[in-house]
């Protein structure tokens, strides 16, 4: 017998509806719970078999697309804490039964998220459909630059009062003296925090940034997003709550938390978490597993050689009509966005080409233009003409100098993050993709059917030749694989020939003939969660133009890089799906079956190469900033003070280098003493 996901669902509802009492139902409709509740509800569903084999067979054989799977065996310094044998992992998990279909659901999302790259990840949407909310936000800052050592420390966010109204009044009301878990927090905020559940704070943070955090390779990338800080979500400004305070499942009733409060007493506090439910509407098990677990037309791929004539194909991520490959993160919960209260929002007019994923400013002394670039991702177009209109603003008021700012930029377009280097600079990365053998037949079967780069990512004119000429559909640049020595260990692994991205045909936008600035008046800025089309937008600028890059927050003591992880295209699996769809090669051995719940199963399917070692991808090469600073008390939220604060640095010592200046930032501790690099 066929087993469909409609008897996937019978077969997990059936214990479910024969209970006296359904965990779903008694928090239907409810926008906030108790996370004891929430995940009652979620392991409520029974382990299943045919679930766990369909989904470890899917991921097995997505995994011979990961163009970094081999790196794991050895992962290079400063990296090796991402370490691990993922076949092994694989067989781990495929040995163990569960008690529950979120038991196994939550073994495979902490596999990928420990993996550490934010392009190959596992988000069960049965299983993240709540995120906990902690209403004393934690961030970590020192509390002025002229405090006698700078030392940080961590704090409940001196801002929480503004920020947790935000949420809105169900949030309140559920903190309230008559609510399911009161709480008054409003006393708590700017104390600093002694001691996180019996451990120092930091190293509480560790731990978090360890186990839970992902996407970043580096661990002091982690580290900071695991704290609280400012971001761009969508086209506003918002405050991230991090990682500690708004982890991705509702497995944690309360933090205990020792904090000293403003007066200097010392107060233990147990901080209730509270479910925030971000998931489609329900009323019981079976209608919350119908909306949120059961496979839906976009899970899968589709073969777009039937729907090309359809002007709306479902099961994609991206339009048909033309590739626009994509590289980004998905944050570790997908959270509210949260608005960045309004006394820390900038007060200085936003110039021209400020209304999409971009914010532009120009500091007092119209010197220094600021660029917010919060993501690559929105409106294609749109971002190459604020890009446009911006720096041409700041041109006309004789703007000498170019501050970007990345803060918790997750990526987005990798044609963008090329559109913004080639408008400032010059051209992108060396790639290739993994040669393995469905790949090569994939491309061997796009050839032989007249595919080309209007359906599918895997036809050669979605690339050119080290020479920058467009590869023709019918070249296969995938056979012969090209061998390749993986970081010394055992593995060999085969890769495609080496090519180059074709962004220039889309560009709506032509980028200058000459920069607009002067490179060396070209900085960036940000907490190194800088991911993805992000992350390779900034070793651009760094490796081939020494821009200069600092970075904030941090553990103490220990490195940031300035580029969280850096693959170079991702593909989500319904994308992959397709390209094996339309090359008409599904019946493969090899090919991955069909999945028979949703979920969002992604890899990072193409490296990008440095150029400081071709034979080293970004994503493995330890590049730290040339500074590091410390957050303070006014700039953990505020992108206008941060901004004004590097500009006074930027004055004083990056226009002269003056070692004198430098060293009294380093010996003050607003910068980070154990990353004092002077040139």
């Amino acid at each position: 017998m066929v087993f469909t996901p409609r008897l996937a669902i019978a077969a997990l509802l059936l214990p479910a509806l024969v209970r006296a009492a359904d965990p779903c139902a008694a928090i239907a409709g409810q926008p906030f719970v108790l996370p004891a509740k929430a995940l009652a509800c979620l392991k409520s569903f029974p382990f299943n078999e045919t679930l766990k084999q369909n989904v470890l067979t899917n991921i097995a054989r997505v995994f011979d697309f990961y163009t970094f799977e081999d790196f794991y065996l050895n992962s290079p310094p400063p990296f090796q804490e991402s370490t691990t044998d993922i076949r092994a992992d694989i067989a781990r998990i495929n040995a163990t039964t569960y008690a529950t279909d979120y038991d196994f659901n939550r073994a495979v999302y902490n596999f990928t998220t420990q993996l550490n790259d934010g392009h190959t990840r596992y988000f069960p949407n049965c299983y993240t459909t709540f995120q906990n909310l902690l209403p004393t936000p934690l961030v970590s800052f020192t509390l002025s630059p002229s405090a006698k050592d700078g030392t940080q420390s961590v704090f409940i966010a001196p801002d929480t009062n503004t920020l947790i109204p935000l949420i809105g009044p169900a949030f309140a009301s559920f903190l309230s003296p008559t609510g399911p878990s009161p709480f008054n927090f409003t006393h708590l905020a700017g104390s600093r925090v002694l001691s996180i559940n019996g451990l120092d704070p930091y190293a509480y943070a560790d731990v978090i940034a360890k186990t839970e955090s992902g996407n970043f390779l580096d661990h002091g990338v982690r580290v900071n997003s695991v704290f609280g800080s400012y971001r761009i979500t969508g086209t506003d400004f918002s405050q991230r709550f991090g990682d500690i305070s708004g982890p991705a499942f509702p497995d944690r009733d309360s933090l205990t938390l020792v904090v000293e409060l403003a007066g200097g007493e010392k107060e233990t506090v147990v901080v209730p978490y509270v479910a925030d439910y971000l998931g489609a509407p329900f009323t019981d098990s079976a209608s919350f597993w119908e909306v949120n677990c059961a496979a839906n037309s976009a899970t899968n791929g589709v073969d777009l050689k039937a729907s090309s004539s359809s002007s709306s194909v479902t099961g994609l991520t991206r339009p048909p009509t033309k590739r626009l490959p994509r590289a980004s993160i998905i944050d570790t919960a997908p959270s509210n966005a949260i608005g960045l209260p309004s006394p820390f929002l900038p007060t200085l007019p936003p110039q021209p080409g400020s209304t999409g994923v971009i914010k532009s400013f120009i500091l007092p002394g119209n010197k220094t233009g600021v660029m917010f670039v919060g993501s690559f991702e929105g409106d294609f177009v749109q971002f190459q003409t604020d890009t446009d209109s911006a720096i041409k603003v700041f041109q006309e008021a004789g703007v000498e100098r170019l501050l970007i700012d990345l803060t918790n930029n997750g990526g987005g377009f990798v044609c963008l993050g090329q559109f913004l280097h080639q408008y400032l600079a010059g051209t992108g990365f060396q790639s290739t993709n993994r040669a393995n053998p469905l790949a090569q037949k994939i491309v061997a079967a796009d050839i032989a059917l007249g595919l080309n780069n209007n359906l599918v990512f895997y036809t050669a004119d979605n690339f050119a030749f080290l020479n920058n000429t467009q590869m023709p559909a019918s070249h296969n640049y995938i056979t012969p694989s090209v061998p390749f020595h993986v970081n010394g260990t055992r593995a060999t692994d085969q890769t495609s020939q080496r090519f180059l991205d074709t962004c220039d045909e889309g560009f709506s936008v032509q980028p200058p003939a000459t920069p607009p600035f002067d490179l060396g008046n070209v900085a960036i800025v940000s907490n190194g969660n800088c991911a993805s089309t992000c992350a390779m937008f900034s070793t651009l600028m760094f490796e081939r133009h020494q821009t200069k890059i600092a970075i904030f927050g941090g553990k103490p003591g220990e490195q940031v890089q300035y580029k969280g992880m850096a693959g170079n295209q991702v593909l989500e699996w319904a994308d992959l799906d397709t390209e094996i769809k339309t090359a008409g090669v599904k019946s493969d051995p090899l090919a991955p079956p069909d999945l028979l719940t949703t979920l969002a199963h992604r890899h990072n399917w193409r490296i990008a190469w440095s150029f400081f070692n071709e034979e080293n991808p970004i994503q493995y090469q330890s590049e730290l900033p040339q500074f590091r600073f410390a957050y303070t008390n006014e700039t953990y939220n505020n992108p206008q003070k941060l901004w004004l604060f590097v500009y006074v640095f930027y004055q004083t010592c990056w226009s002269i280098w003056a070692q004198v200046d430098l060293v009294f930032f380093c010996m003050s501790g607003i910068i980070e003493k154990s990353s004092c690099l002077i040139e």
